[in-house]
C-alpha cells in the first residue's frame, strides 16, 4: 500500500517534469491521488477531558508504575471520555502514546482491576502488537481511504451510474487487499490480546485480571444502565437533566451499586453463554472466557503494583473535573 503511495507520488513528478499537455494533468491527478492516500499518523488528542501530567501526577505515576513491570515505557497523554473500555495509540511523527481511559469501565473496577487494565493496555507495546505498529496500521487506513474515494454514489444519475461501473472493479479489488490484510492480522492481534492479558497479571495479580474479565463480560449492564439514566434524565425534563451532572458522585455511585448487585451466577451465565456462542474468527478481539480461562490456566501471579487505598482517593480527586465533564456529556448526549 505504501509502494502505491510512493509510484503515484514519483509517477506525478515524472510527468511535470518531463511531461507536457495531457502529462501535465495526468501528473497533477497522481500527485492529487498520494496525498489523499498518504499514510495519516493520528493527531495529538485535543479536548477539555484531555489530563496532562500536570493535571494528574499520582495517575501518571501509576501509569509509569505500572509500564516499567510490563517492560515499556508510560504514555505521554491521557484522555478520559464516556466510551464502556480502553485503549492506547501513537499519534505524531515523534511515537508519542495516549491512552483512552472509558470512566464507566474505570468506574465499575476494584483498584486491582484498574492496575489490570493499565497492565493489558500498555502491554500491547511491550508485546509488538503488529497492528498497532505505525506500517500496518497506516497501511489499513490508506486501503480504507481507497475504498472511501472508490465507493459508489448514492442515487446516481446517468452519467454517475457510469462512474459507479467505471469504478466497480478497483473498488473490488482494493476491498480484496483489505479483507486480506485484515485477516493476515487478525491472528496476531488475537494472540496480542492474549499476552496483554498476561502483562496483566504480572502488574496486578492474576485473580484481579480475571476479574477484569468478568466485568467485561457485562459491558452491556454498564451501557443499558447508562442508557436508563439518559432516558430519566429527558423525563425529568432539561431543568433536571441539566442539574444531574452536577451530583457526579450520585451519578457514578449509582453506577457502581448497580453492578455490586450484579450475582455471581450472572457471571456464570455470561460465561456459559460466550462458550456457546464460539469462537469467532474474524474478531479482533478473543471471547472473553477463552482470555480468562487462559489466564486461570498457568500458576496464579502476585501484584506487583499495589493501588491503596489512600493513593485510589487521590487519583479520584484528579479525575474529579473529568467525572463531572463525562457525566455531563452522558446525560446530555447520551453514550453513542
Amino acid at each position: 500500500m505504501h509502494g502505491v503511495t510512493v509510484v503515484l507520488l514519483a509517477g506525478g513528478v515524472l510527468c511535470l517534469v518531463w511531461g507536457s499537455g495531457g502529462l501535465v494533468l495526468l501528473g497533477l491527478f497522481f500527485l492529487a491521488m498520494a496525498v489523499m492516500l498518504r499514510p495519516r499518523l493520528s493527531a495529538r488528542p485535543e479536548g477539555e477531558t484531555v489530563l496532562h501530567r500536570a493535571d494528574a501526577p499520582e495517575l501518571y505515576a501509576l501509569v509509569d508504575e505500572v509500564a516499567q513491570v510490563v517492560g515499556t515505557r508510560g504514555v505521554d497523554v491521557i484522555v478520559v471520555d464516556k466510551e464502556i473500555n480502553a485503549s492506547v495509540r501513537s499519534y505524531g511523527l515523534r511515537g508519542r502514546r495516549a491512552l483512552s481511559l472509558g470512566l464507566p469501565l474505570w468506574e465499575v473496577l476494584t483498584p486491582q482491576q484498574r492496575v489490570a487494565l493499565l497492565g493489558h493496555e500498555l502491554g500491547h507495546y511491550s508485546n509488538g502488537d503488529t497492528r498497532h505498529a505505525v506500517v500496518v496500521a497506516t497501511a489499513l487506513h490508506s486501503l480504507t481511504m481507497w475504498c472511501h474515494y472508490l465507493a459508489p454514489i448514492r442515487q446516481p444519475s446517468a452519467v454517475e451510474m457510469f462512474v459507479n461501473l467505471f469504478y466497480a472493479v478497483p473498488r473490488l479489488l482494493v476491498q480484496g487487499v483489505l479483507v486480506l490484510l485484515d485477516h493476515l492480522t487478525l491472528r496476531a492481534t488475537q494472540r496480542a490480546e492474549y499476552l496483554a492479558d498476561r502483562e496483566a497479571a504480572r502488574a496486578a495479580s492474576t485473580e484481579a485480571a480475571a476479574g477484569l474479565m468478568d466485568r467485561l463480560l457485562l459491558a452491556d449492564s454498564v451501557e443499558v444502565f447508562l442508557r436508563r439514566e439518559v432516558n430519566s434524565a429527558a423525563l425529568a425534563g432539561r431543568r433536571s437533566a441539566r442539574r444531574a451532572p452536577d451530583r457526579t458522585d450520585e451519578f457514578w455511585e449509582r453506577l457502581t451499586a448497580h453492578m455490586a448487585s450484579v450475582p455471581e451466577h450472572e457471571y456464570e451465565r455470561q460465561r456459559r453463554a460466550g462458550a456457546r456462542r464460539g469462537h469467532s474468527v474474524d474478531a479482533t478481539h478473543p471471547p472473553t472466557h477463552l482470555r480468562r480461562a487462559c489466564l486461570l490456566s498457568g500458576p496464579p501471579t502476585e501484584a506487583a503494583v499495589a493501588l491503596d487505598e489512600g493513593r485510589r482517593r487521590r487519583i479520584a480527586a484528579e479525575l474529579a473535573r473529568a467525572r463531572t465533564e463525562v457525566a455531563r456529556s452522558i446525560v446530555r448526549d447520551g453514550i453513542g
